[in-house]
C-alpha cells in the first residue's frame, strides 16, 4: 500500500477523485491506495459471497452482501473498505441516497481476506477499528495460515474462535452454516 502525503478530513474522503479506479481507505487523514486483489484472494472473495448469499436465503433474512465496494466509517479520520460487508435491508436502502457507499453504522458482518504484504492490518488495526464501531461479526480469511478467525463482539471487545482444515466454521451470524476452511482454500 502507498500513502498519500496530504491529511484528509472525512469530507474531503468523501469527496475524492483521482480518475482512476483505485480504492482508498482513509487511515488517520491519510488516502491509502488499495493494491489490485491476487489471483487467490479473488476467487476466495466470489466464493464466500455466494456462499454467504446462499446461507441469507436460507435464514430467510433481508440481508446483502456486498464485494469490496462498500466503506465503514470506524473513527473521525478512518474509512476502511472490507472484502465483504453484510447489510441490513434499512442499510442497503441507506446507501441508495449516497454519493459515497461509507456506511456509519456496523453492518452485520465484516469479512477481510488476509495479503502477504499487511497481514497486521487484518489482525491488529482493523479487529481494533471493528470493534470500536461495534461490528457485531468479523472474518479473518488467511489463506497465507491456512485458517479463518471468527470474531464475536462481547461487551466491546472480540472474542476469536479459529478453524483449520475440516474445522466446520461456526458463524453467530449464520446458524446454519456448513462450510470448512479447506474448502474455502480449495478455489
Amino acid at each position: 500500500m502507498q500513502a498519500t502525503q496530504k491529511s484528509y478530513s472525512f469530507e474531503e474522503y468523501l469527496a475524492y477523485q483521482d480518475n482512476s479506479d483505485r480504492k482508498y481507505e482513509l487511515v488517520n487523514g491519510e488516502l491509502v491506495s488499495m493494491p489490485p486483489a491476487s489471483g487467490v484472494h479473488a476467487l476466495i472473495t466470489i466464493f464466500l459471497l455466494n456462499i454467504l448469499t446462499n446461507e441469507i436465503k436460507k435464514i430467510n433474512q433481508n440481508w446483502q452482501v456486498f464485494p469490496g465496494n462498500i466503506g465503514v466509517r470506524t473513527a473521525e479520520n478512518k474509512s476502511r473498505i472490507p472484502d465483504l460487508v453484510i447489510l441490513t435491508e434499512s442499510q442497503c436502502k441507506e446507501i441508495r441516497s449516497m454519493d459515497s457507499a461509507v456506511l456509519h453504522s456496523p453492518p452485520i458482518l465484516a469479512v477481510e481476506i488476509v495479503s502477504p504484504n499487511n497481514p497486521e492490518d487484518d489482525y491488529r488495526y482493523k479487529r481494533s477499528e471493528y470493534a470500536v464501531r461495534e461490528i457485531p461479526e468479523y472474518w479473518i480469511v488467511d489463506p497465507i495460515e491456512s485458517k479463518v478467525s471468527v470474531l464475536s463482539l462481547v461487551d466491546g471487545f472480540y472474542e476469536v474462535t479459529e478453524f483449520i482444515a475440516k474445522q466446520s466454521i461456526v458463524s453467530p451470524s449464520f446458524p446454519e452454516l456448513t462450510l470448512t476452511p479447506e474448502q474455502i482454500f480449495a478455489v
